[in-house]
């Protein structure tokens, strides 16, 4: 599928080569941007119009003059909108990626997978409310003060979550779709924290008229906010065991001394490694107790989206705002993420060269889960194996005639070695698109921005693929695939702490790769207690749309209930 362009576009953005599309982000980042030089005729009043301009614009990537274009667009189509699911109110050259994403999609359509009104008109209020009591705003600066004060009561009716995520940028990105899920459940602002991140660099703003990035520096009262961990006295888990927070015999949880020690905020602590207590934050009870915190600190590497749908309270609302369970990221992630200017026209660019025209996309993303992630055979074999099984690529045969297959194959891995030994399977005229590999960055680099913004290209590449494949435990693979609406085949892997065991574990697992069923990401990390119960349960049977994970045992999924 080739997306057309007009000829002023081509020549203003013209598509740089292959090899060099994506390693050249970083300079598109740092080229200084020239102001039109001042015409000599400049006089007062206009010096006035332009202070009044100046007041309301937001700049684009592309120009510190574009606000001479920035008109919401009136032209916009329902495909590009995501059948309702963004907002006509940003400029199309503000965020390009934002109404040109659908286009690169277009093939798959995604029909069936609409957006429902009742989600739809969700994300309309919590627009309101991000824009009513955001940053800049007099509820914002009371709820601050509150907060500053020490004082538990709120200070407004705005109540605000911070999103505290880290690890690689595929973490993250679920760590806040899930977060905002939970902000939209409950009413509350979200406002992601940046530390060694630059998500401006990364991101478009996903809210019109405000901001969802936490303010920085002494403005705000809260410092250090990635050091909250599973030993800070705010968080739930502790606050119960210190009996700040009291829980009677029918399971009602309450503030101890009628309220009185009653924290400003509430740290939630949903790390990989939280204790009992902590995952208590799944239970009806205390999600009531949290409703009337002012703030709320969220800190978590995972998607916890699956958890939220097994917390009774959520489960009618959930069940309304997505009818088809299994697409809730698929939702999520076209809403919020937007690469910026930058990052998209390096996605763009990049597909227009090399994978445009195909008949069809092979996607295979390669994870190697070691420190030092050396190339590995029986990893490369595990790949091979599984398009031949599942007859995803053309046969290889030894005779001399070659027919070549209407496919492109897209490798995206940190080593050039997979790529290498694949294009020498492959390459040839063996598949008429060709096989890439954007970039091969040798290993990965948490807290690097043009790290991350090469890593952004290519999740959103291969969700412009039509096939998947995809390394078993791989956040990255999972933003991939949601975004895209894609099934992939999953490839079973060894997690970083049973690296001792890669080693002994040469050989191919069989079968090498099952399909997914569904495009939803794996929560690795559930709370396996019922809290109706008061007891451990497996938690991939309470529902039949949550699911033990193909590539995570002890994880679960969202999956569509008749899969």
């Amino acid at each position: 599928m080739e997306v057309e362009r007009s000829s002023t576009d081509a020549a203003r953005d013209p598509a740089p080569s292959s090899s060099s599309s994506l390693a050249d982000l970083e300079t598109a980042k740092r080229r200084p941007r020239r102001l039109p030089s001042r015409p000599k005729s400049f006089v007062p009043a206009v010096c006035v119009l332009a202070a009044t301009v100046l007041a309301v614009v937001v700049f684009s990537a592309d120009s510190p003059w574009s606000f001479l274009q920035d008109a919401p667009p009136s032209d916009l189509t329902a495909d590009q909108l995501l059948d309702g699911l963004l907002t006509a109110e940003f400029s199309k050259r503000s965020c390009r990626s934002r109404y040109e994403f659908a286009s690169y999609h277009e093939k798959k359509k995604n029909a069936s997978h609409k957006p429902s009104p009742y989600l739809l008109g969700k994300l309309r209020r919590h627009e309101a409310l991000q824009k009513r009591c955001g940053p800049g705003t007099a509820p914002y600066r009371a709820a601050v003060r509150q907060l500053k004060s020490g004082k538990g009561a709120a200070a407004t009716d705005c109540r605000y979550l911070i999103s505290i995520s880290y690890r690689g940028l595929g973490n993250r990105m679920l760590a806040t779709a899930s977060a905002f899920l939970y902000a939209v459940l409950t009413d509350r602002v979200l406002l992601i924290h940046q530390y060694k991140q630059d998500i401006s660099a990364l991101f478009c703003e996903p809210f019109p008229g405000t901001t969802w990035l936490l303010p920085s520096g002494r403005s705000f009262p809260l410092g250090h906010l990635r050091d909250y961990g599973i030993g800070s006295n705010e968080s739930l888990g502790n606050m119960l065991k210190a009996n700040v927070i009291s829980v009677g015999a029918h399971g009602n949880a309450s503030w101890s001394d009628g309220g009185d020690r009653r924290p400003p905020f509430v740290y939630l602590h949903l790390e990989g490694g939280y204790d009992f207590h902590d995952k208590l934050f799944y239970c009806d009870e205390h999600q009531l107790l949290l409703h009337g915190a002012p703030w709320l600190l969220m800190k978590t590497d995972s998607y916890l989206v699956p958890g939220l749908f097994l917390v009774p309270s959520f489960q009618d609302e959930l069940g309304r705002m997505f009818p088809e369970k299994d697409m809730a990221f698929f939702h999520l992630g076209r809403y919020l993420f937007h690469p910026v200017n930058d990052v998209w026209r390096a996605v763009t660019s990049y597909y227009r060269t090399n994978l445009a025209g195909v008949g069809q996309r092979v996607g295979i993303q390669i994870r190697v889960f070691q420190k030092k992630p050396t190339p590995l055979q029986h990893i490369l074999d595990q790949v091979l194996s599984c398009v031949r099984r599942e007859k995803l690529l053309p046969e290889i045969t030894s005779s001399s005639k070659i027919n070549a297959s209407d496919q492109a194959i897209l490798v995206t891995s940190l080593s050039a070695w997979y790529y290498e030994r694949i294009r020498e399977e492959y390459g040839g005229g063996r598949v008429a698109g060709g096989v890439h590999q954007p970039s091969h960055e040798g290993r990965q680099k948490w807290g690097d921005t043009s790290h991350d913004r090469r890593a952004l290209s290519e999740m959103y590449l291969l969700s412009t693929c039509d096939v998947l494949v995809t390394t078993g435990f791989s956040t990255f693979g999972y933003v991939a695939q949601g975004l895209g609406g894609i099934r992939p085949w999953i490839m079973p892997s060894t997690p970083i702490w049973s690296e001792s065991d890669l080693a002994e574990k040469k050989e191919v697992p069989e079968p090498p790769c099952v399909r997914a069923m569904s495009v939803e990401p794996c929560f690795h990390s559930p709370s396996y207690y019922d809290c109706t119960a008061r007891r451990d349960v497996d938690v991939g049977k309470v529902v039949p749309y949550v699911r033990h994970c193909e590539d995570v045992s002890w994880g679960i999924k969202i999956a569509n209930q008749s899969s």
